[in-house]
């Protein structure tokens, strides 16, 4: 049985308190208080309101669902876990994650999945169901970027500018045929047939349309470009040589 409290009862010192005791709670009327969730390791987290900035930085484990908008630095360096929000999210979301599953249901803001990484088992796996601003995916070290454009045209850029600058690890998969704007030289691009999406994208498809009830084969029906580092080409030219 999960303790319930309203966030705008409590002080937000209290609240934080609450949730780092709590291995099942539930949060309502949350309005802009930031850092819930901190490198929580275990347990549940239920959110309904707009929780402010940092939600889930450092998360370790554990599950934290919200039912609404989440803003800027969500899941910055998270490590393990799992976080959905049905709504949209802000700025520099997954921030240098390591580990872990994210799944936004609409937008998200600018520098989403900046230098996400991964290490062996430990896969960061970031899927954002509307589109997603510039520098989607910048200097990508690992792990998996998906956006779907679900309330998007056919067709649709789903990204903004300087779509995985610098990116040297890791796939990114658009649900479109719009190339990314400006998209590197650097990196290889293809429009992916059906065996590619089933081998690579199904189970996180099915995981992500279960999160939010939606339908997982209608998702994957549509077009899919993969995005990845072009193993032939490198970044030698941004380093200093002797």
């Amino acid at each position: 049985m999960s303790v319930q409290v309203n966030a705008s009862q409590v002080d937000e010192r209290t609240l934080k308190d609450l949730i780092e005791s709590e291995s099942n709670i539930e949060v309502t009327g949350c309005l802009g208080q930031r850092y819930l969730g901190v490198a929580r390791k275990c347990g549940q987290l239920r959110i309904t309101g707009t929780p402010g900035n940092g939600l889930a930085s450092y998360l370790d484990g554990g599950e934290i669902y919200v039912h609404g908008n989440v803003q800027d630095a969500v899941a910055d360096t998270m490590n393990d876990g799992f976080l959905a929000v049905d709504g949209n999210a802000g700025d520099a979301l997954c921030y240098a994650m390591r580990g872990g599953r994210v799944f936004i249901r609409g937008n998200a803001g600018y520098r989403a999945g900046v230098h996400m990484k991964a290490y062996r088992e430990r896969q960061s796996i970031l899927v954002i169901g509307g589109r997603a601003g510039s520098f989607l995916g910048e200097y990508l070290a690992g792990g998996t970027i998906a956006v779907l454009g679900l309330d998007c045209p056919a067709g649709s850029q789903l990204t903004g500018y300087f779509c995985a600058n610098g990116m040297y690890a890791g796939s990114i998969y658009l649900r479109t045929t719009a190339r990314p704007v400006g998209l590197s030289d650097k990196l290889s691009c293809h429009l992916m047939d059906g065996e590619e999406k089933k081998a690579k994208l199904e189970g996180l498809i099915r995981d992500y349309a279960s999160a939010f009830s939606l339908d997982a084969q209608q998702i994957l029906s549509g077009p899919f470009l993969s995005i990845e580092a072009d193993p032939h080409k490198s970044y030698r030219q941004l380093y200093a040589t002797l």
